[in-house]
């Protein structure tokens, strides 16, 4: 134990290691959840990396749709792997342990890649607004260079606000508890662990988090209302429903993401919410991450085309 509580040179923290607890401590459970998250980690590397392949390779594909597609499926791909090989190791092993670098590295790439998610998320509806509301103007307004501005935006405010996080979290003394009630290094769960104040973290929390809150969900929030009007106005039955169906894949996987999320972080850190938010925690990070690609896939007529040609041309 006095390697755990010795002072670690420049995080000003007595802990060098956390104990994980997981997702459960019930010994029958472990072998069984293990399975099933190695088949869903299984089936979101092969969808996600299916889909850049794609993308990469089918010219067709290449419009501004499938570059935010491309880049969705680049960060699914991460932020899954960011958790799910810790998790499967857990799993098999006795006493869940990562180191305090490991666990702020964690931290940092977890905050990192969600926030670029919904901010790519946010440009797909911005997307979706054009093609639908100013179809005439879409090839001047969604232009390579505003393309690549909206993602060069999303990675620097992914970037940002997970520096903040992990910075504030990096000045916190974790004194003698170090069990993380999770499978991960969340934010919460390492609150209750710190025996100094957490005044700031909570206030970069209130003000970085309102920011990556507030602007996706305002975006796609006045996106499709713009969009259902507009969607109103088309007098034939066949055009409403070619448009919905153009916006449908983007809904289901913003209501994945936002929802989960919106039902972690906006109740009270009890323990009991806690083992709650664990269970939540997994369709944002494992669920959510495994979906996108089947539900961009499986309702994409461009995207099953793109399969059978490349298909066939591997066949000849």
């Amino acid at each position: 134990m006095s390697s755990q509580r010795r002072m670690a040179p420049g995080n000003a923290s007595f802990v060098t290691e956390f104990i994980l607890v997981g997702l459960t401590d019930e010994p029958a459970l472990q072998l069984p959840l293990f399975f099933l998250f190695l088949a869903m980690y299984m089936v979101t590397v092969l969808g996600n990396c299916g889909l850049v392949t794609l993308i990469g390779l089918n010219s067709h594909l290449h419009t501004p749709m499938y570059f935010f597609l491309f880049n969705l499926s680049f960060i699914d791909l991460c932020y899954s792997s960011v958790f799910t090989p810790k998790m499967l190791t857990h799993f098999l092993s006795e006493k869940n342990v990562i180191s305090y670098p490991g666990c702020m590295t964690q931290l940092y790439f977890f905050c990192s890649f969600g926030i670029s998610e919904a901010y790519v998320l946010t440009s797909m509806a911005y997307d979706r607004f054009v093609a639908i509301c100013k179809p005439l103007l879409y090839n001047i307004v969604m232009s390579p260079k505003l393309c690549s501005n909206l993602m060069f935006g999303s990675y620097l405010m992914a970037f940002s606000g997970a520096m903040a996080h992990t910075g504030c979290m990096l000045r916190l003394t974790f004194c003698d508890a170090n069990t993380i009630n999770h499978y991960f290094c969340d934010i919460l769960p390492l609150f209750q662990l710190s025996c100094t104040s957490i005044y700031i973290n909570e206030m970069v929390i209130f003000i970085v988090g309102g920011i990556n809150i507030i602007v996706p969900s305002l975006t796609i929030f006045v996106s499709y209302g713009l969009i259902l009007s507009s969607i109103l106005h088309i007098r034939s039955m066949e055009g409403r429903s070619k448009a919905f169906n153009t916006c449908s894949s983007h809904i289901i996987a913003v209501c994945l993401l936002f929802g989960s999320g919106v039902f972690m972080y906006l109740q009270p850190s009890s323990s009991g919410s806690m083992d709650e938010g664990k269970i939540s925690s997994v369709f944002y990070t494992n669920v959510v991450p495994m979906l996108n690609p089947l539900v961009y896939s499986l309702r994409n007529k461009d995207v099953k085309v793109a399969l059978r040609n490349t298909l066939r041309k591997r066949r000849y």
